[in-house]
């Protein structure tokens, strides 16, 4: 079947490994539902720029462990196809005297609660007590130069341990109801897992829609790690996640 030259132009921004598994993606897409590549091309969607394939910059080989949200940020510029990578972002700690977390991560409650969770898992915060004061020391302590300052550089800790940060769906739209979109790319995703089978990666499934992919079989095989989406408060005590990233130690240098 012929996918939409844009889509298939969104393949670019993908590692080379990943390419010929990609085409075989959207070929599942297509066998299952014949329209929806069609219309998602004619429509308007996010990430733009692109940005469709821009998680499978990490190479197919480096993957130890793939983390799956549930769809990009409904927001242009902070959509960038990287799971709560929020592109609005750059760095990480407020440069207010006496601020915590910069005004760009508290808007983007995924990537707050994420932070606050790790920041936990490093014995620098209480949860109990996770913002004001206590959060404001973790930023002294932060720019002083003992961790990282900025959402590229956390980007590139989490693809240093081998991440694959993928949404359940690769796109936003707002008159489409995230859920649908993610069911529409189940083939897809089915066609990624299976070529990660023999290499065995820890999947990390945050949310419900997430959770969605154990329908496949393919993910089903895999070991994995089931938690609440990270807009939710709970998210920043949750055991299971302190324990996997924890030891991590993404925001040192």
């Amino acid at each position: 079947m012929t996918i939409p030259s844009p889509i298939l132009q969104a393949l670019e921004r993908a590692h080379p490994s990943w390419r010929p598994i990609l085409e075989r993606g959207l070929q599942a897409i297509a066998a299952a539902n014949p329209s929806y590549l069609p219309e998602l091309a004619a429509d308007n969607y996010l990430p733009t720029e692109l940005r469709l394939f821009a998680a499978f910059q990490q190479p197919l080989d480096q993957v130890r462990y793939v983390l799956v949200g549930e769809g990009p940020y409904p927001r242009a510029e902070s959509a960038t196809g990287v799971c709560f990578m929020d592109g609005a972002v750059q760095g990480l700690w407020s440069e207010e005297e006496g601020g915590g977390l910069s005004k760009p991560v508290n808007k983007a409650t995924s990537l707050r609660n994420f932070m606050k969770m790790l920041l936990v898992a490093d014995g620098q915060l209480d949860e109990s007590n996770t913002a004001g004061e206590a959060l404001a020391a973790c930023s002294t302590r932060a720019k002083a130069g003992a961790a990282i300052q900025t959402l590229a550089e956390m980007q590139e800790r989490l693809h240093s341990h081998g991440f694959l940060l993928l949404n359940a769906s690769l796109v936003f739209r707002p008159h489409v109801a995230p859920a649908k979109d993610a069911k529409a790319w189940l083939p897809f995703f089915e066609t990624v897992m299976q070529a990660l089978a023999a290499k065995q990666p820890k999947l990390i499934l945050w949310g419900k829609i997430a959770e969605q992919l154990n329908k496949l079989p393919s993910v089903q095989a895999l070991p994995q790690i089931a938690a609440e989406h990270p807009y939710n408060l709970s998210f920043i005590a949750n055991k299971e996640m302190q324990a996997l990233f924890g030891p991590m130690e993404l925001l040192k240098r």
